[in-house]
């Protein structure tokens, strides 16, 4: 290598104009004329169209031209060129090509594959454009979030994974053996953040979530990564606000930074960029009414499904807010409606384009007696929730909290069908590999 010559990254080569520069990365598609190639460079920071011609390299280097193939890893020598044209906005033409390793027989080929194929390959799947972009997007969201509570002085708080009881219900838990005696896979973090909240008054957590549900539709996953915040002395209307400035603050940080990767998810960004505040608000009693009268039948007090909630966010250009949802189709630990008490203080907030449920999240039963009763109604044991009622004995306080899926949100930010795209490796019914 040239003293004058540095190693550089495609993300930055547009700092090096002029320059001579080493790239290293793996070949994404190649085309030759046999007087020059073109070779699309991927380094992990993006893609680059590097210029090779026979003049100019030597004997070896234009053998190597010749030989490389679809995902060999490369090392490459040469000036960089300005190209407002090209994705990068600059092109590579070589004076070097090394083969660092030739790849031989790669399964996924520029032709069309099925999705049980790719799924089968997820390992290297994840190369392709399309699965980089949306992965990119994931990663934004995830440090989005983070931000937003770090700028809002909450305390981030790792619940346990490992768990001696359900937070949502006893049929759709992972169980294991625990010494001897059972534990289960972590629905949720909330139960835990609870007394944290008492600690520390604003608190979330952001971690791994398991749900045994025997489910194969494109919303559902077994592993899925949640965050929850949970909050001391906040009501649920301060709850209903503090969600919606949340979405609205994660969406428009996509729309800021991730524009290269929505362009190439050919992403429509005009429905994202109508989700602003406020947010329609819709009361259970009226969403079911309106639901009747779009000719899907359903019955107070029953909860809603897929097919609801899109009829439901289908009426409004931004997420819709959905709240009083009736106690007994809601978990144990829900806050009653004061007005009326057969309703939750608790909210869902719906996507649009038929994304569904994006947040769940309610107001806290905060009086001891009342939660001991709620907990016998739902045949749970007692004994496994003591620590839980001990938040109720000793400095009770109203609090709240929601809960959003990372995988949904990242698959509607992106415009994918399925949430198998929006987690490098998926875990689906009867599904466990790679």
């Amino acid at each position: 290598m040239s003293p004058d010559t540095q190693t550089a990254t495609v993300r930055h080569l547009s700092d090096h104009i002029g320059e001579s520069v080493v790239l290293r990365g793996w070949l994404a598609k190649k085309r030759s004329s046999g007087k020059i190639g073109f070779l699309q460079l991927r380094d992990g920071s993006g893609v680059v169209q590097a210029v090779a011609s026979r003049a100019e390299l030597s004997e070896e280097g234009w053998a190597a031209v010749e030989a490389v193939s679809q995902e060999s890893t490369l090392e490459v020598t040469g000036v960089v060129k300005e190209d407002k044209r090209a994705p990068a906005g600059v092109e590579l033409q070589l004076s070097e090509l090394r083969i660092l390793h030739l790849t031989e027989d790669y399964p996924i080929t520029p032709k069309e594959h099925g999705t049980a194929f790719l799924m089968e390959h997820r390992h290297l799947w994840l190369r392709s454009t399309r699965q980089r972009a949306a992965l990119r997007v994931r990663s934004e969201v995830v440090q989005a979030i983070r931000d937003f509570f770090y700028q809002r002085d909450f305390v981030n708080i790792d619940s346990p994974i490992l768990t001696p009881a359900a937070c949502e219900g006893t049929s759709t838990l992972f169980a294991t053996d625990y010494f001897g005696e059972p534990a289960y896979l972590s629905q949720s973090g909330q139960l835990y953040l609870e007394p944290a909240a008492a600690a520390f008054g604003k608190v979330y957590c952001f971690g791994p979530t398991f749900r045994a549900e025997k489910s194969k539709t494109r919303r559902h996953l077994t592993e899925f990564w949640m965050v929850e915040p949970e909050v001391a002395f906040m009501e649920f209307d301060g709850l209903c606000d503090l969600a919606e400035e949340f979405i609205c603050s994660l969406v428009a940080r996509v729309l800021d930074r991730c524009a290269e990767q929505l362009k190439e998810l050919d992403r429509d960004t005009s429905a994202l960029e109508r989700v602003v505040p406020p947010f329609p608000r819709v009361h259970y009693d009226d969403a079911v009414k309106l639901l009747n009268e779009k000719g899907h039948a359903i019955e107070h007090g029953a909860d809603f499904g897929a097919e609801h909630e899109t009829v439901l966010a289908a009426e409004h250009d931004r997420p819709v807010m959905v709240h009083r949802y009736p106690a007994a189709v809601k978990a144990f630990y829900m806050q009653p409606d004061p007005v009326n008490a057969s309703l939750a203080l608790a909210l869902d907030i719906l996507a649009p384009e038929g994304y569904g449920e994006i947040i769940g999240g309610s107001q806290r039963i905060h009086d001891h007696d009342l939660l001991l009763e709620r907990i016998h109604q739902h045949d749970l044991p007692v004994e496994a929730f003591q620590w839980y009622l001990d938040i109720r004995k000793y400095g009770t306080f109203p609090h709240s909290g929601f809960g959003m899926g990372l995988e949904r949100f990242v698959s509607w930010m992106c415009g994918l069908s399925h949430l198998r795209e929006a987690i490098p490796y998926p875990r689906l019914l009867n599904k466990i590999y790679p």
